[in-house]
Formats: C-alpha cells, sequence, structure tokens
C-alpha cells in the first residue's frame, strides 16, 4: 500500500511535467518540423520531465522537501531540468553542436525559471489532489496538515504586517 500511497503524490508533478514537455513538441511543430518530429520532441522531453516531477511529489511526501520552500527545489532543477534536456536532445535534437558542457551550463541556467513556473503550478495543484486523497490516503493526510499549517504560518504573519 505504501507505494500507492507514494504514487498518488507523484501524480500532481508528473502532471505538470508531462505538460511541459508536450508543449516543448506543440512549440517545435509551430517552428515548421514535422509531425513525426514534434512528437518525437514532445515525448523525448514529457517523459524525463514527467519522471523528475512526479519524482519531486513523492520526495515532498517524504519531508526532503517543504511545502512553500523554493532553494532546495530550485537545485533540483538545476540539475533535473537539464538531465531531461541532455535526453531530449540525444534523441531528436541538434542543440550539442557546441559540446555537451556549455548545452548542460545553459540548460541549468533556464532550468531556474522552469522550476519557478513548476513550484508555482504545484503549489496550485497539490493541496486539491490531497484534499481529495486525504481520507484513503495517510501520506497525502500528513502532507495536507503541512499545507495547512504553512498557510496558517503565511496568514498570521500577513495578519502581523496590518
Amino acid at each position: 500500500m505504501g507505494g500507492r500511497h507514494s504514487l498518488e503524490l507523484a501524480l500532481p508533478g508528473a502532471s505538470i511535467g508531462a505538460v511541459a514537455g508536450a508543449m516543448a513538441g506543440g512549440l517545435t511543430l509551430f517552428a515548421g518540423q514535422p509531425i513525426g518530429m514534434a512528437t518525437l520532441s514532445a515525448l523525448s522531453l514529457a517523459v524525463p520531465l514527467a519522471l523528475f516531477g512526479g519524482l519531486y511529489g513523492m520526495l515532498l511526501g517524504q519531508g526532503v522537501f517543504r511545502p512553500g520552500t523554493f532553494g532546495p527545489v530550485g537545485i533540483y532543477w538545476i540539475v533535473a531540468f537539464p538531465v531531461s534536456r541532455l535526453v531530449q536532445e540525444s534523441l531528436y535534437g541538434v542543440g550539442l553542436a557546441e559540446g555537451v558542457l556549455p548545452f548542460l551550463g545553459y540548460q541549468a541556467m533556464v532550468s531556474v525559471g522552469f522550476a519557478i513556473g513548476f513550484v508555482w503550478i504545484h503549489e496550485r495543484a497539490m493541496p486539491h489532489w490531497l484534499m481529495r486523497r486525504a481520507d484513503d490516503n495517510p501520506l497525502a493526510r500528513d502532507l495536507l496538515g503541512l499545507y495547512v499549517r504553512h498557510a496558517s504560518l503565511l496568514q498570521a504573519r500577513k495578519g502581523r504586517r496590518r
């Protein structure tokens, strides 16, 4: 049962990663590439981003990450996003013409923007998912409690500033 419970926590992050990767395929199609290449581009980025996004949700449920923090998540994506892009470029692209290290360095810089968007969407989607799963999933119930405590802390801070 514990495996299923962890996998349920992975769903929001995996969904965000999959959609982000699929959007890359759409942009490839928009840039004039054939539909087969756009599909390969989408899948070769969507799969690793979904895996890393899902892993993030599982790590969040295990307490490795905390709701409302960006620093550790930013570092996570500084590694995960370039690896995902390297997978995509290895299967699809021609972006490695300058070499692997410059490519990875550039992707690490771009990853900060991806991380901000990922966290922003995840922080809005995850509590709703947790509310739906809390009755059947003790990990979801515990993580929802962390989100509620975090929201209460933010509300208290906001009230003191007024």
